[in-house]
């Protein structure tokens, strides 16, 4: 819907706040597109970033990984912080930081300073975009909520496509001799109109109710997640000393003071971080390792495909862009057979079944299109990619619904959250370990097109994996 349309939307019993309610709905999908973008393009200019600042490969990794861990962390407090302080108030915020950090990306002069600001945009990040849902749950009426959230399938499925062909083609035109700095400018002008829309146009909104903050639940999962992902990803550089398995098993530890920690909480009466008794449900729990396996499969792929297309076959970033096309439309076609076709609705876990088996099938068919191949090239992998494109929209769609069906609707807000970080923290962890594997099979005598072959091998093995913890799910999503 344009913006040009906005008012006639409104009728004459809503609120004065809420008329303009079609345009904070389209500030809050600059945001959107500003977090897609960005979890796209660092992909494809990696190889370009690195090389110009002089980094060790494991500063591609961290691009990746540092924005993702951050996001992970920062979402299981970002939606409390608009539910106590205002959402208007934190979309501001979020908004600001998230560019201001995006500047320090653009202009940052070494390796340290690019993956210090990542981190940062992803902090901002995940103060930024739980705003968003909770200001459409009360903007709009339930006769028109289903429409806002549906202009976020397109939205995102036309930045799926866009993102990395822009990205490849700021990073290859060299545009006013600045290179990859321009993929993060462009999140100049799209955040400072969706700055200027929320200051003009969106109301203020909070929670009485919110849960209190729990800041000793944050930084325990925070330290766990950090010391997991920084020695997977800086171990093969080092030679694995004795600290980086000493580090992942502090790791583990302290998730389990985590899950301590919160059942103290809850039993004293204070507001967990996240509802323990949801680790008793059995879909909760199969959920969460399935989509840690999944999600870490997923975007690890994503990683080493960049790198393979451009350190392997000499690729440019417009044309590794260009290559990624199949999957990105591919996704569309799928999600929109599952959710808007009806499938997940009829036929539930199913269709994410379906759909991962397709995703599996489809990376072993990428090592045969290696192996069979004179020479790869973008159409013989466009086949391959699709298909992998179109078994990831089939999956994603249900996936959240399925596993939330299994909870109670009281649990649903905390089991959402949970979810939704552990997405993002298994997307650094993916990055992290299919990214070393990469690296240590290329340099250990396989070459790229053998460490490629690993890696699809060992994403295969991922999704073989979220396919049989898929049984311990509900049938079907909760009804409506």
């Amino acid at each position: 819907m344009s913006v040009a349309t906005a008012p006639a939307a409104a009728t004459t019993t809503d609120p004065p706040a809420y008329r303009w309610r079609w345009v904070v709905l389209f500030a809050i999908l600059t945001a959107e597109v500003m977090d897609l973008l960005d979890s796209l393009v660092t992909t494809i200019a990696g190889p370009t970033i690195r090389a110009d600042l002089g980094a060790p490969p494991s500063t591609v990794q961290w691009l990746a990984a540092g924005y993702t861990l951050a996001m992970a962390v920062g979402l299981v407090t970002g939606g409390r912080l608009g539910d106590l302080y205002g959402r208007r108030r934190m979309f501001l915020v979020g908004t600001v930081g998230f560019v201001a950090s995006s500047m320090l990306c653009a202009v940052a002069q070494s390796e340290g300073t690019l993956v210090t600001a990542r981190v940062l945009q992803g902090l901002f990040g995940a103060v930024l975009l739980p705003q968003g849902f909770g200001l459409i749950k009360e903007m709009f009426p339930p006769r028109q909520v289903g429409s806002a959230f549906g202009l976020f399938g397109p939205i995102m499925g036309l930045s799926a496509v866009c993102g990395p062909i822009l990205a490849g083609w700021l990073v290859s035109a060299d545009l006013l001799g600045l290179s990859w700095r321009m993929i993060f400018l462009v999140n100049l002008p799209i955040g400072l109109l969706g700055l200027i829309l929320a200051v003009r146009f969106m109301p203020e909104s909070r929670d009485p109710a919110a849960p209190r903050l729990d800041l000793a639940g944050v930084g325990l999962i925070s330290a766990a997640m950090f010391l997991l992902v920084y020695p997977i990803v800086q171990g093969r550089e080092l030679g694995w000393p004795a600290w980086t398995f000493a580090s992942m098993a502090a790791a583990l530890a302290l998730f389990a003071a985590f899950g301590w920690w919160e059942a103290r909480r809850q039993r004293r009466g204070a507001d967990p971080l996240v509802v323990p008794t949801l680790f008793r449900k059995r879909a909760f729990t199969g959920g969460l390792v399935a989509g840690t396996a999944f999600f870490a499969g997923l975007l690890g792929f994503g990683l080493v495909l960049t790198l393979y297309l451009q350190v392997g076959l000499g690729f440019s970033p417009l044309k590794t862009g260009l290559t990624g096309v199949p999957q990105a439309v591919g996704v569309i076609v799928g999600f929109g057979l599952s959710a808007a076709g009806g499938l997940a609705r009829r036929h539930g876990r199913r269709v994410l079944q379906a759909g991962v088996t397709v995703m599996a099938v489809s990376a072993l068919g990428f090592v045969a299109t290696i192996h069979v191949a004179g020479a790869v090239t973008p159409w013989r992998l466009a086949p391959v990619l699709g298909l992998f494109g179109i078994g990831m929209g089939l999956a994603m769609a249900p996936f959240f619904d399925i596993i939330l069906a299994g909870v109670e609707p009281r649990e649903s807000g905390s089991a959402s959250g949970a979810l939704n970080a552990a997405q993002q923290f298994a997307g650094a962890l993916g990055v992290a370990a299919l990214g070393t594997l990469f690296f240590n099979r290329a340099g250990g005598g396989a070459g790229v097109s053998g460490a490629i072959e690993t890696v699809l091998c060992a994403v295969a093995g991922l999704l073989v994996l979220t396919f049989a913890l898929t049984f311990l799910l509900p049938q079907t999503a909760r009804a409506e």
